[in-house]
Formats: structure tokens, C-alpha cells, sequence
């Protein structure tokens, strides 16, 4: 496919990079791997719960027939524990001492509850008799075996994987987390905690892609910094690829300078690219390829460097994408209504992603007041911001008050 020429509107961006964006692979997980996870195929029962009739209170097991009048006075000829059913059956005039949980004793088809008794260790006295069947769990109340109790696509919760576990079943077989490959790049790069020569500034923002792959359900793998030449950009990627890479995200070096040579250096290995500028603001350079050379299909986002962008664009871009390549439900950041704080001028062609500080009215309306300052490098001003306010493509002038939309970021 030809690179699309011109900006590509963000909508139709983010169509074209979940186009076929579906899970690699599967493994098998153990239960307490599994939270967070997507099943691969429907689940069934392989026992039934409960597997017999069971109490669901303390007292004691008898048959109806003996409690016909009351009171009535039975003998007590065992006890029945949860792991430990009483071993024969009720008969005429006899009772069982149950416990919640326990085995009905066979024969037996009413729980007397403890409080409507008096015993004295041998015989029992039922001072408040029941329907029979009262009390009583009966065996498949929660599910019988062969049941499909989980269905594919399911993503596993506290609840599900508790009731995977009374299935019966140890593992899971689920979607694997696709492999999200960050590579940061430029000379001017170093990675906190060094000191600084002169030109040189802190690698930040691959701290910020890892955290959105691995809460959108992916495995983050850093490739560090690569230099400015397409040599060491092929390095660092054909790496990428050989550690199972299934996208590669790129930070800086996407735009049309001298020194940026992400798309020619991908293009050498094989990546074919699809657009290359997006009608965002932040995040305009945006490079998008793909590369099915290797036998399966990775894809490659080539983000900008200002930490801002990559930051939005990973919210944007990235993590839906790791949704899809995970199993995952679509995911879309729905945004919720507000009024402005302050006023706006007219938007340009660029659908605009500005930082916003949210107030709430009395009545509960969100009210978003931009920050005078939206400079794409500011990552105190990103960490500030309550929200981001979505500016249509071409948006016309807006003053305080006017009806406005926000992605709440926290």
C-alpha cells in the first residue's frame, strides 16, 4: 500500500491501525495468572456444585414423616460434618446433627434449624417443625457438569476465575499479551539518573509507553535509546523482531527533518508504511507501517518525541491497539460533557487534544479551564491536568460557558 499523502483525520488513523488487529497466540495460564486475561474458547463445567444435597444451616437432619406432630423428640444417631457426611440413613424417629455445608444423610428430607431445638445429646426435641426441603442446597443448584459457564472472549475477574476454579479446571487457556517493542531514539537521549552534558536531555517518555501497553493488557519490552543513523535504528529493530515483537513503537525521529530516520530505516527491513501525518494537536508527525515479512504481521506506530505527544497519541493510538491485539473489548475513551472555563479561538484542521483543569458546579457539571500555555513539551502542565478537552477540526470560537467535551484522564 502507498503512503497516504497529506493529514489523515484521527478517526480515520485509528480505523486503519485496528484494521485486522486481532490476537496472535494463546497459552495456557494458571488461575492465579489469570486475572486481566481473555479467554480463548468457551469454558465448561467439569464437575457439578454442589455435587450433593447439602444443609445450609446448622441443626439437624430428619425425615418429614417424624416431625408430623409437635413437638417431637427424636434420637440422635450421628453427626454430619462438611468433609465428613454421616455414613448410613435417618430412620423412623432419628435424627442426624448437621452442620452447614454437610452431606444430607440419605432418607433424611428436612434441616431443622438449631434454634427451634433442644437437645441433651441423645435425643433431640423439635419445637418448631419446617417445609421439607427447607434449608436444603440440592446437588447442580449452582451449575452441572457440561455446562458452559464461561464464554470465550470472557476477561477473567475475581469472579470468574473463582468459578473457574469450582469447574474444576487449574489452567486457562487465554490470548496471549501482545508484545509492544518501545524504542526511543536520538542522540540527545540519556536515561534518568545520569548527568547531563551539554545538549542532552532525559528519555521520559518510554516510561510513559510501557505504563499505557501494560495497563492496556500488553507486555512492554524496552529496546532503549537508538542513535541517530539508520544502522543503529535497524539494530535496535531487527532486535525487536527477534524477541517476538508483535508492534513496535518508536519515540521521536517520525517527522521530516534531517535527523529523522525511523521511516527510511524501516522501510530497509521491510516495513511498508500508510500515513505518515495525523490532523492532531499534539501529535501531528505519526508514522504507521506494517511489516508481514517475518511470517506474522507487526505493525509499527512511529510516535513524535515532545513527551506530550507521545503521551496522547499512546493514549489514542496505542492502547486501543493493545486492546484489540489482546483479546480485549474495544475500548474508546468516551468523552463526558462540560462547559468551559475560559474561551476558546476558533480550531483549525487539526482535531485538538488541550490540557484542562476540572472544576464541579453544584449541580455536578463539569467545568474545564484550559491552561494558557498547551506546549506539546510540558509534562508538569500533562501531569496538572485533570482532563483533556477533544477540539473538533475546525471548531468555531467559544466563550465561558459554552457547551464543551472532556476525556478525563484521572
Amino acid at each position: 500500500m502507498s503512503i497516504i499523502d497529506g493529514l489523515i483525520p484521527a478517526t480515520d488513523a485509528l480505523r486503519i491501525i485496528l484494521q485486522d488487529a486481532v490476537p496472535q497466540t494463546s497459552e495456557a495460564v494458571n488461575l492465579r495468572q489469570a486475572n486481566g486475561r481473555v479467554l480463548k474458547s468457551d469454558l465448561n463445567a467439569l464437575r457439578t456444585q454442589p455435587p450433593f444435597d447439602a444443609s445450609a444451616m446448622d441443626g439437624y437432619a430428619v425425615r418429614q414423616q417424624d416431625i408430623s406432630k409437635i413437638p417431637a423428640s427424636l434420637n440422635i444417631i450421628g453427626q454430619s460434618a462438611a468433609g465428613h457426611p454421616f455414613q448410613g440413613a435417618v430412620g423412623n424417629n432419628e435424627a442426624v446433627r448437621i452442620f452447614t455445608g454437610a452431606q444430607i444423610p440419605d432418607q433424611a428430607d428436612t434441616i431443622i434449624i438449631q434454634e427451634n431445638t433442644r437437645s441433651d445429646g441423645k435425643q433431640v426435641h423439635i419445637l418448631k417443625g419446617n417445609s421439607p426441603g427447607k434449608f436444603i442446597r440440592h446437588a447442580g443448584l449452582d451449575f452441572r457438569e457440561g455446562e458452559c459457564l464461561l464464554q470465550s472472549g470472557r476477561v477473567m475477574d475475581p469472579q470468574s476465575i473463582a468459578l473457574a476454579a469450582s469447574m474444576n479446571h487449574p489452567q486457562l487457556e487465554v490470548w496471549k499479551k501482545p508484545v509492544a517493542a518501545i524504542l526511543a531514539t536520538g542522540d540527545e537521549l540519556v536515561m534518568p539518573g545520569n548527568l547531563l552534558a551539554q545538549g542532552e536531555i532525559i528519555a521520559s517518555n518510554s516510561f510513559a509507553l510501557a505504563s499505557i501497553v501494560e495497563d492496556a493488557g500488553g507486555e512492554a519490552l524496552d529496546m532503549g535509546i537508538a542513535k541517530d543513523t539508520v544502522a543503529s535504528l535497524i539494530e535496535h529493530v531487527q532486535s525487536a523482531i527477534h524477541k517476538g515483537a508483535d508492534m513496535i513503537i518508536t519515540i521521536g525521529g517520525a517527522s521530516v527533518g534531517d535527523h529523522d530516520l525511523v521511516l527510511p530505516a524501516m522501510q530497509k527491513i521491510g516495513f511498508e508504511f500508510e500515513f505518515s501525518k495525523i490532523a492532531m494537536r499534539p501529535g501531528k508527525p505519526f508514522l504507521f507501517a506494517k511489516n508481514n515479512s517475518t511470517g506474522k504481521s507487526i505493525r509499527m506506530l512511529g510516535l513524535a518525541g515532545n513527551p506530550v505527544s507521545s503521551i496522547i497519541a499512546g493514549q489514542v493510538f496505542v492502547r486501543p491497539l493493545v486492546h484489540a491485539m489482546a483479546g480485549l473489548p474495544e475500548e474508546q475513551s468516551r468523552p463526558l460533557p462540560a462547559v468551559l472555563g475560559g474561551d476558546l479561538k476558533a480550531n483549525d484542521e487539526r482535531q485538538e487534544y488541550m490540557r484542562v483543569l476540572i472544576d464541579i458546579d453544584d449541580d455536578g457539571t463539569l467545568i474545564a479551564t484550559p491552561f494558557e500555555t498547551q506546549d506539546s513539551s510540558m509534562l508538569a502542565n500533562l501531569n496538572r491536568a485533570d482532563a483533556l478537552l477533544v477540539r473538533r477540526v475546525h471548531a468555531p470560537a467559544a466563550n465561558t460557558g459554552d457547551s464543551c467535551e472532556v476525556v478525563l484522564l484521572r
